[in-house]
Formats: C-alpha cells, structure tokens, sequence
C-alpha cells in the first residue's frame, strides 16, 4: 500500500510518500517541503499548495492520503492556515476518490516512537532507522510528512478490523432489536386475542 503522508501548513508543508510491505516493512518513496510565499494573497498560496498536491498525486499515485489533524493552537492565525491547507489536500484526494484519514500528533508519535509525548527530534531519529535514510529528513516538516504515512500504514489495519467489528455489532443489534419488536407484537397480539376470546364466550 501507497500512502502520502501531509504534514499541513501555508509556509511550509511536508510531503511525504512511503510505500508499505509485509508485516510493519516501509520503504521511503519521495519526500520535499513545498513553500508558499508569506507576503501572497491567501488565494494564491491554495492554489500554489493545491497545484503542488495534484502534481504529487500524479505522480506517485498513492492509495491513500494521511493528514494531520489540526490540534488547537495559541496562534488562532497559524491554526487557521494548517486548517486551510490541509482542507485544500483532503479535497484534492476526495476528487480521486482517495481515502483521506487524519491522524492526531499523539497518534503519529505513538505510532513512530512509541510514546505520544516524543519531541520532534525523536520523530526524526525514528524515522530515519525506520526507512533507513543516510540523512535525517530536514525540515521537521519532511520528517513529519513521512511519519504520518508510516502512522497510517501501521493504524490503517487495526482500524479496518475495528470499524468492521462496530459495523458486525451494530448489525447484531439491529437484529436484537428486531426480535424484541417481534416479540413484543406476538405478545401483544396473544393478549389481544385472549382478551377477546374471553368476552365472546
């Protein structure tokens, strides 16, 4: 399985495309930071960062997208642009009919380092034994780009067998529900009955 990974951002924002194989085995594909000009009207850094995403989906095509959840921020304009690019790539992969998941920062570090509090240096050390780079991927950006792919390739299965899971009880419980109603009808039928049974003799 194919997955881009997006670390989400108008300044900076991290690409990153691995592919997985058997077991948790992931193999690095491509990563970059694409930058948009801070002084461009907004418009045209989505549109900048939107060409950029199309540009990569057409050329890796990826099975999958992974993106950062948005966590809330003490800087309500930098929370708005990460909001805002990660909308502009979740609508590029919804246009392929691409599944887009997003991942919480905990989540991403617990999946990489094994602890959800990991500092960004740790993600990067991490990242770097587990695709067996030469070089740490610089900015944090990349790295983190990277770690969210290898966050849903490792998650996406466990998720898939959980929400099939929610799906089977759910359908239990509909059929539970269903016999109860039944039940209750049958019941409700056969007091009738005897009631009326009663008055006719």
């Amino acid at each position: 399985m194919r997955v881009f990974g997006v670390d989400p951002g108008l300044t900076r924002c991290g690409f990153g495309v691995v592919d997985g194989g058997p077991g948790r085995t992931v193999r690095p594909v491509a990563v970059d930071v694409v930058r948009t000009p801070v002084d461009a009207d907004l418009a045209i850094r989505l549109l900048q960062l939107s060409d950029a995403v199309e540009e990569w989906l057409d050329r890796y095509r990826p099975q999958a997208v992974a993106v950062e959840r948005v966590f809330s921020q003490h800087n309500v304009r930098t929370a708005m642009g990460t909001a805002q690019a990660g909308g502009v790539v979740a609508l590029s992969a919804a246009r392929r009919g691409l599944p887009v998941v997003f991942h919480t920062p905990s989540e991403v570090k617990a999946a990489v380092t094994g602890s959800g509090r990991a500092d960004k240096a740790q993600v990067t050390a991490m990242v770097t034994r587990l695709l067996g780079l030469k070089q740490a991927p610089k900015p944090a950006d990349a790295a983190d780009a990277l770690a969210l792919a290898i966050c849903h390739l490792w998650r996406a299965p466990m998720r898939a067998r959980l929400e099939e899971a929610q799906a089977r009880a759910a359908e239990l419980a509909r059929a539970h529900r269903a016999r109860l109603a039944q039940a209750g009808a049958r019941l409700s039928a056969g007091q009738t009955n005897a009631k009326t049974g009663g008055k006719a003799q």
